[in-house]
């Protein structure tokens, strides 16, 4: 592994500034991914795209002068793109305390613990916690910040972003104790003495950001590096760079111009941006290498925080709905002058209450606002990010509006672990429901919501189409009659998300015209049997005919 991610820094480093390669790739099967269209056996690309492809033996005359990709084996697809995940804390993730896999509070601790040592000056942050298949069952608390790194501020956030515990130090720097009320939308866990225990969820979040280290330039360019190294290696050709912090716009573009960008980023920006991105227009720099056109908005929390908005309690703790995080009234308006300006609007919404509230207030925006009135007119290709609790009455909205639904397999695969304790078993009929909108023709963004889960485009194909943890397990409660066959996961994965950022003309699917985008595994996802698949790996990654990544 170590040696196949120095290789893509390599050529992460270079690949953008390069001029296009003339290409032939051949040696194993090529899945177009065009309705209809039989595998084929070779592709040809010219100036960074699409020339030919089909069967060797009609195969037109290449020049010598034209490299050959040996396949050797392995299985092309059109670039597969991760429809939601954040390349900043990708990055991050790799450079700061990374908690990810830590299967008790016990290890969790033994890591910071160590991470102190070696790290003795300034706050220690880290993420990637998650309570649900720990031993102890439950959340992270100050108290054991305090015993594994005494007297240091620390903020470690849970795997989903939505909530982190803090240290004692943490909580005494940002002035929260007994007293301290929670923002609207947020929430300070306290213990039965009434003190806080450490976790602040969603907008308490807040309420300790000023002590998380602001990260200079350098340091801020170094961790897109390493995101844009660690997707490339996955194979990803692009990433839906959601809630893209509005400040680095300005420095991806300029790594782009710089032959900094390997990959294809779709901005959905924070809403600290959209004044300025509604007033300037969508963004397009390094021959569409960086798109800024979308905001993104947040409605609720997470359910494994008990952030997300649901209609009743939770079957686990009845004392709560979950957490709206905006208003009607607040976020209409805001809707409205994305539509007027040519915005693409993108919310996240988790909850069953969080996602309809969300299909009410589009639907009252697009009606406020005719389409003679929207420089795109009719075609606004609005989303929701993750479209993961609804009610099966609710499927309509997507279907009628219409929205596109940006779900992640892998929080299925993870989630059912904790989900019917926190659902009950009735509320699992709308739960991950990809099959179910599919069917009713509504176009589903596969994405992995990285670092939220691990990244790998592998697990996120096996989640869609086997439904089943890692390990194999289901239950018995799983709807397994979600899960999709093949050719629909391939296209949550290609072609789907080119729709999604409007490029499904030139991006998503393996024909003539077409950028050269690829991504070759060396496990055949569309034959091999389930089990097999997350334990693949990437081998090519080619981006407008430059090869961005090359396995060993």
């Amino acid at each position: 592994m170590i040696r196949r991610l120095c290789l893509a820094l390599l050529l992460a480093g270079t690949a953008a500034s390069a001029q296009a390669q003339d290409l032939l790739i051949k040696g194993g099967p090529i899945y177009t991914g065009v309705d209809g269209a039989p595998a084929a056996e070779a592709v040809l690309v010219r100036d960074g795209r699409i020339a030919w492809v089909g069967r060797l033996a009609d195969q037109p005359a290449v020049p010598a002068t034209v490299a050959t990709v040996d396949l050797k084996g392995a299985a092309l697809f059109p670039g597969f793109t991760d429809g939601h995940a954040h390349l900043d804390g990708i990055g991050w993730r790799e450079l700061t305390l990374n908690l990810e896999g830590s299967a008790s509070v016990a290890e969790a601790m033994d890591r910071l613990k160590a991470w102190a040592a070696t790290h003795p000056e300034g706050p220690i942050v880290g993420r990637g916690w998650i309570e649900t298949h720990w031993p102890e069952g439950r959340f992270l608390t100050a108290a054991d910040l305090d015993a594994a790194a005494p007297g240091r501020v620390v903020l470690l956030s849970r795997a989903d972003g939505h909530a982190v515990v803090a240290s004692t130090p943490a909580l005494a720097a940002a002035h929260i104790d007994a007293s301290t009320v929670a923002p609207s939308g947020g929430e300070i866990l306290k213990g039965a003495d009434g003190k806080p225990t450490g976790m602040l969820v969603d907008a308490a979040e807040q309420l300790v950001s000023g002590l998380m280290p602001q990260a200079d330039p350098d340091a801020t360019r170094e961790a897109y590096r390493a995101g844009f190294r660690v997707e490339a290696a996955y194979g990803w050709t692009g990433v839906h760079f959601m809630s893209a912090p509005w400040r680095d716009i300005p420095l991806l573009e300029a790594m782009a111009a710089g032959g900094e960008a390997p990959l294809r980023i779709y901005n959905s920006v924070t809403p600290d941006g959209a004044a300025a991105l509604i007033a300037g227009g969508p963004r397009s720099v390094a021959d569409g290498r960086i798109i800024t056109r979308a905001i993104k908005y947040y409605a609720d929390g997470a359910l494994g925080s008990r952030g997300a908005a649901l209609f009743e309690p939770y079957a686990d703790r009845p004392d709560t709905t979950g957490l709206m995080q905006i208003t009607e009234a607040e976020i209409v308006p805001l809707y409205e002058s994305a539509l007027k300006g040519g915005i693409q609007v993108a919310t996240h919404a988790i909850g069953d209450r969080g996602n309809a509230s969300v299909a009410d207030w589009y639907a009252e925006a697009l009606a406020k606002v005719p389409a003679s009135e929207r420089p795109n007119g009719a075609d606004v290709r609005w989303r929701i990010e993750h479209a993961q609790i609804l009610r099966p009455a609710d499927y309509a909205d997507f279907e009628t509006l219409p929205i596109i639904a940006s779900m992640q397999p892998s929080h299925a695969i993870g989630d059912l672990h904790f989900a019917p304790a926190r659902l009950g078993d009735a509320r699992l009929d709308g739960a991950y429901a990809w099959h179910s909108l599919v069917d009713r023709g509504v176009i589903v963004v596969g994405g992995s919501d990285a670092p939220v889960e691990r990244g790998a485009p592998l697990i996120e194909f096996y989640a869609a189409v086997a439904r089943r943890d890692l390990n194999g397990f289901q239950g018995p409660d799983w709807r397994p009659q979600e899960a999709v066959d093949r050719a629909t996961a391939l296209k949550m994965f290609t072609l789907w998300p080119a729709y999604a950022s409007f490029r499904e003309a030139e991006l998503g699917t393996i024909e003539v015209g077409k950028r050269a985008d690829f991504t070759a595994f060396d496990v055949d996802l569309m034959t091999a049997p389930f089990a097999d698949i997350p334990k693949g790996k990437a081998v090519l990654t080619v981006v407008d005919g430059e090869v961005v990544y090359r396995a060993d």
